[in-house]
């Protein structure tokens, strides 16, 4: 995982580890978005992994669809 990537990681790992014991596993995703967002930033990095964990938290929303929603494989 690059510098930057493991920069935006820890807002994530705080998360985890403080807030998500009390909301409980409401995600309507697998895996959930915290776990999205992780693992795009070490397959990724920070600019990709970035984008992509963000687009994933904008579409969890009572109206989007849920589900399993891997996180895309690494280009080549």
């Amino acid at each position: 995982m690059t510098p930057l990537a493991h920069l935006l990681a820890l807002p994530v790992r705080a998360y985890r580890l403080i807030f998500s014991p009390w909301v409980g596993h409401n995600c309507r995703y697998q895996p959930t978005c915290s776990a999205y967002a992780l693992e795009a930033l070490e397959t990724h990095g920070a600019l990709r992994g970035g984008w992509l964990a963000l687009r994933r938290i904008g579409r969890c929303h009572p109206w989007g669809r849920d589900g399993y929603d891997p996180v895309p494989k690494a280009r080549r």
